[in-house]
């Protein structure tokens, strides 16, 4: 009885763990004060305000408005695979992806500042510590759709 208590138990740990770790990454999300969040010391994770040097993209910019970057932005969205827009506001759109195996999500923001001709962006894993790079190769692949677009 004693083995069987110990790995529900060690089951309860591991669920707990698992939530812990996705709610602080979940926590990261939003705007606070015209910026996106800082990205974890974890690599799996890139964003383009305030960023350093191991985290640190490029904005997307554009030489439209605001509203068809904006709209674009979606478009593109909609077909990059296995992603979903969370949320979707004037200024702001957040975007969940999973990966195709193992179902990793993966939280992709774009800011739309007023005084700006740019987007600022984050992608972040939420569990884990790599990614193997899918998060800034998700920010660039965007990026070059939106210029093929035109925009």
């Amino acid at each position: 009885m004693s083995g069987f208590i110990s790995i529900i138990i060690g089951i309860i740990i591991t669920l707990s763990s698992s939530l812990i770790f996705t709610a602080s990454a979940v926590a990261a999300i939003g705007l606070d004060n015209g910026h996106l969040a800082a990205c974890p010391s974890s690599p799996n994770c890139v964003v383009s305000q305030d960023g350093d040097e191991k985290h640190a993209v490029e904005p997307i910019t554009y030489k439209s408005d605001r509203t068809t970057a904006r709209e674009t932005l979606l478009k593109v969205l909609s077909v990059v695979p296995r992603t979903e827009v969370i949320e979707d506001t004037d200024n702001y759109i957040h975007a969940e992806s999973t990966s195709r195996i193992f179902k990793f999500v993966d939280d992709a923001e774009f800011y739309f500042p007023e005084d700006e001709n740019a987007i600022q962006v984050r992608s972040a894993a939420r569990v884990g510590e790599s990614d193997l790079g899918v998060n800034r190769r998700r920010i660039e692949q965007i990026r070059l759709a939106m210029q093929d677009l035109g925009v």
